[in-house]
């Protein structure tokens, strides 16, 4: 994209804003509480907020104002890094130790594509159910909206307390 010094700076701007939107840790142990700790809360002190926009992702180019092809480029850094660092925050561990990692109150990463710039999906989980070789691969999952049931393949867990892994 050929952008002015303004347009590349507030490109970069927004992108810094995605990456420390990302959830660390959960904020609290307490199971009604669905806000994770991210790198904006050492930066500011809170999480980082952003205006409602429209979906351009789908408009073609030509037809863009110059606000919306940055607010394109801002959306497709989004839904690329989200996808590539939730994949990052699965565990891999299928083919050594299959072991159920999630623990009920876990706070948990929603896989979900639609979601805009800065928002996470993001939920405790309530319990997981074993298929029929003893194998959890389906946890019922509490969110802020409702309750909802996913494969493990479409959440991640959150880093847990030093507390938690001391104790296996």
């Amino acid at each position: 994209a050929h952008l002015t010094f303004e347009e590349y700076s507030t490109v970069l701007a927004q992108i810094e804003a995605v990456l420390n939107s990302r959830p660390l840790s959960p904020l609290s142990s307490d199971p009604q509480d669905f806000s994770p700790l991210t790198p904006s809360h050492f930066l500011i002190g809170r999480p980082l907020t952003a205006p409602v926009c429209d979906d351009v992702r789908d408009v073609p180019i030509n037809r863009l104002q110059r606000y919306q092809r940055l607010e394109l480029l801002r959306q497709q850094f989004w839904n690329r890094w989200t996808k590539e660092y939730i994949s990052e925050l699965q565990v891999r561990a299928k083919w050594t130790v299959n072991k159920d990692e999630l623990k009920p109150n876990s706070l948990v990463v929603i896989k979900d594509n639609n979601l805009p710039p800065l928002k996470w999906r993001l939920g405790r989980v309530v319990r997981t159910m074993p298929g029929s070789d003893g194998i959890s691969r389906v946890a019922d999952i509490r969110t802020a909206a409702g309750g909802v049931r996913r494969t493990f393949s479409k959440i991640c867990p959150l880093f847990q307390d030093v507390d938690e892994t001391q104790e296996h």
